[in-house]
């Protein structure tokens, strides 16, 4: 590797890092403060929290990559322009392009990398952020999972406990559902199946169900049974798709098909992962021409306040498209990828340009 480029991207990395590690710090607090407001009745120490606040941490790093890639690449540039090594690199026949590619291809492999042990490292600390939040939460009385077997529901709820198993979520009701009710004693109180169970709220109306009680069989038109859980709640159950792996995620993916539930969110988070290391080179292109543009302007601080700004903006504009991806106003692809392909456009013009100058 030529010296220069390996000093272009040592220097890019101690950028990274530096904005890195004050984000990390940055977030760091704010997960504490979290976490003091959530556990405010429950008598724990302040490393337990702070602990529990290092494992959500690196989940919302990732989100904010993009915003840090732009940063870095402003304080890359800052440093080389006020100490004229940009000059120096334009004598040597060094040119803004050169620059430029070389800062993608690097953005582009290090994008890889993160996806693969970045975010899978970081949704594997989320998971257990998550699992050790609820074991304090009211909602440990009660957890849903989905298998090969259909959607298992733990729903614990006047005294009673009931098992619930169904094939199937369909709209507004769950198919071909077995209901086995037990006290607090964990007795055996009855079993319960239908083929189609209404739960838009929380009072399930089971239609035609089969009672098995005490060694007997009866059946009634309909009945209502209390729960926990309504259409909302288990809509929402499964909405962290942070805390999974990209392996857990298309496993998560295969068993909603075979429930026929509906996989929007979670090809729209794995599209998001797929796509991250050419958003991140794109951002980096970015940022890098911007600072070509503006660069030699001697106020700091306007740089990075537009470098904040913009970020922000390219922020809400992708939220806003995932989002009309995701509800079904524009196909999901296009929610995911357009983004990308406006700022590729924008890259290329600039490009462009620059290189006319």
């Amino acid at each position: 590797m030529k010296t220069y480029i390996k000093f272009l991207i040592n220097l890019f990395n101690v950028s990274l890092l530096k904005i890195f590690i004050i984000f990390f710090i940055i977030i760091l607090i704010t997960n504490i403060l979290e976490q003091v407001e959530f556990f405010k009745n429950i008598d724990l120490s302040f490393f337990y929290l702070f602990f529990l606040s290092l494992l959500n941490t690196p989940s919302v790093l990732f989100e904010i990559l993009p915003f840090i890639f732009l940063l870095s690449t402003q304080v890359f540039f800052i440093h080389l322009i006020d100490k004229n090594e940009l000059q120096v690199f334009k004598y040597t026949g060094l040119n803004n392009i050169k620059i430029i590619k070389i800062l993608g291809l690097y953005s582009f492999t290090l994008g890889i990398v993160l996806v693969i042990f970045f975010y899978n490292g970081s949704s594997i600390l989320k998971n257990s952020y998550l699992l050790i939040k609820n074991s304090y939460s009211d909602d440990n009385k009660y957890l849903a999972v989905i298998t090969e077997n259909g959607l298992w529901i733990k729903d614990e709820i006047n005294d009673d406990i009931n098992i619930i198993n169904a094939s199937k979520v369909n709209n507004d009701f769950l198919l071909n559902v077995s209901i086995t009710r037990f006290n607090k004693d964990f007795n055996l109180i009855e079993v319960l199946q239908s083929e189609k169970v209404d739960i838009t709220s929380k009072k399930w109306k089971i239609f035609n169900p089969t009672i098995l009680r005490d060694n007997s069989q009866s059946s009634l038109n309909e009945i209502i049974l209390e729960s926990n859980f309504d259409l909302q709640k288990i809509n929402s159950l499964f909405s962290n798709l942070s805390s999974l792996s990209i392996i857990d995620l298309i496993t998560l993916r295969k068993s909603y098909i075979s429930l026929n539930y509906s996989v929007t969110d979670i090809d729209s988070h794995l599209l998001k992962i797929a796509s991250y290391p050419v958003y991140l080179t794109l951002i980096t292109i970015f940022s890098a021409i911007i600072m070509f543009n503006i660069g030699y302007q001697k106020n700091t601080f306007f740089k990075i306040t537009l470098g904040i700004f913009l970020s922000v903006i390219i922020y809400y504009i992708n939220n806003f498209l995932s989002v009309l991806g995701t509800n079904g106003k524009i196909p999901l692809t296009l929610s995911i990828f357009l983004p990308l392909i406006i700022l590729s456009i924008i890259n290329f013009i600039s490009i462009i340009r620059l290189n006319e100058k």
